[in-house]
């Protein structure tokens, strides 16, 4: 299936036995688990992925270095083969009354008996000078997504979350010439115990706020503070804020869970939520998740759903 085909209007009359909110890789892994278990399952995807900076990916086995893209395009072309549709669009509202109700931003509706949120999140990066523009190229923020491909260049490291210190302390492993720069932290701030630590893995404190980079010939070269002092490195990482879109499974009513790095549902190890019915996976149940946990996660949760659909479907026959 091409990525720009959307069903017909007819394709989405009916009941569907799980939407899939979010065409990721928990989604599509999810979507496939469905599909081939025979149910009839509709994807809608807003097309925003949370890696699409990146112009590869890392650490997936058998997938290592493949393209976001590429490993999205490969999701849908094999969610196809097992009679799965997927739809272009943004879900707006979704209510119950009895089945799910999902509403479309390019409008109409489908109607589904279970449900899967898989929208992932968005980062939000830290308000310095050329950090946006460079995401995904020499501004990075996972080093065992990209530390092997920049190893023992000269990294840096902005400080610009609660993780900070132990970003910089883990890029150490890929790099023995490590600055981390305070940007708006007082080394005040910073404890004891982790100044001990970034000392010992030979990481080197510069405090001072940082004004923007130095980009030269399309190439990170250095990174300059306020005072105009510029510091020649040719890796930055630093931690975007993570925004969970959960908007949709807060108007259903889930539970959520407040962390350092935004409200998360609560969820049981398959990712079913506090909803009955409505199911999670993927980032949009933690900042953490990469994209073979994101992948392992929704295969999870479309298992439960497979089984909690039969077992419904039985109890009712046993009642009748």
């Amino acid at each position: 299936m091409n990525e720009n085909d959307e069903p017909n209007t007819a394709d989405l009359d009916g009941i569907h036995d799980v939407v899939v909110v979010g065409g990721g890789p928990a989604g599509l892994s999810a979507a496939l688990v469905l599909g081939r278990a025979r149910h009839r399952t509709l994807v809608v995807d807003a097309g925003e992925p949370r890696n699409a900076p990146s112009s590869h990916m890392q650490g997936y086995l058998t997938r290592d270095g493949m393209s976001p893209a590429g490993f999205l395009a490969r999701g849908r072309e094999e969610i196809a083969r097992y009679g799965v549709r997927l739809v272009r669009d943004r879900v707006t509202e979704v209510t119950r009354d009895g089945h799910f109700t999902v509403v479309l931003e390019a409008g109409g509706a489908v109607r589904a008996r279970r449900l899967l949120v898989a929208t992932g999140l968005k980062d939000e990066l830290p308000d310095v000078a050329g950090v946006a523009e460079r995401f995904g190229r020499d501004v990075l923020h996972c080093p065992f997504c990209h530390g092997w491909e920049v190893r023992d260049e000269p990294f840096g490291v902005l400080a610009a979350s609660p993780m900070s210190v132990h970003q910089a302390l883990m890029v150490s492993q890929w790099s023995k010439d490590v600055t981390f720069f305070l940007h708006r932290v007082a080394e005040a701030e910073l404890a004891d115990q982790d100044l001990r630590r970034l000392a010992a893995a030979g990481v080197s404190v510069v405090p001072g706020e940082v004004a923007g980079l130095v980009v030269e010939d399309d190439r990170l070269t250095g990174v300059r503070l306020a005072d105009g002092t510029v510091h020649a490195r040719s890796v930055l990482f630093t931690g975007p804020r993570p925004v969970p879109r959960t908007g949709l499974l807060q108007r259903l009513g889930a539970e959520l869970d407040e962390t350092p790095f935004g409200a998360y549902p609560v969820v049981d190890p398959t990712g079913l939520t506090t909803v009955p019915g409505v199911w999670a996976a993927g980032n949009a149940i933690g900042f953490a998740e990469q994209v073979v946990h994101a992948a392992s996660g929704g295969y999870r949760a479309a298992a439960a759903i497979v089984g909690d659909l039969l077992m419904t479907r039985l109890d009712a026959a046993v009642d009748a």
